[in-house]
């Protein structure tokens, strides 16, 4: 059974950055998108980034495009989320989600499409 423990949220300013981790235990990520995922106070989850099972496909929200990064390390099991130039409306909890897939190039946003989720980090941008 494929688990997923997020870390790496905390309170920063305007402008900085943070990095998000996702580590998977239980199987292998060879057959699963890894989606990153954000619910602010009042809010509907938000999809904001998505890697392949291969790696070779990347997608994101329009909100974070040019200001986040995901990436992934199968051999650790490991997906990262490199966010940068973070801005107050970037406030939440931050999930990570494998979407099971036969197909390596597939990617998607749609929180419907993922059966595994992480317990959630909480990023607070403030000043």
């Amino acid at each position: 059974q494929l688990q997923l423990v997020e870390s790496g949220g905390a309170s920063v300013q305007p402008g900085g950055s943070l990095r998000l981790s996702c580590a998977a235990s239980g199987s292998s990520l060879d057959y699963y998108a890894i989606g990153w995922f954000r619910q602010a106070p009042g809010k509907a989850r938000e999809g904001v980034a998505c890697i392949s099972s291969s790696g070779t496909r990347l997608d994101y929200a329009d909100s974070v495009m040019g200001r986040f990064t995901i990436s992934g390390e199968n051999a650790g099991k490991m997906v990262y989320l490199q966010m940068s130039s973070l801005k107050p409306e970037d406030t939440g909890f931050y999930y990570c989600a494998a979407s099971e897939s036969r197909k390596p190039w597939r990617t998607t946003l749609h929180s419907g499409e993922y059966g595994y989720w992480g317990q959630g980090t909480q990023v607070i941008v403030s000043s």
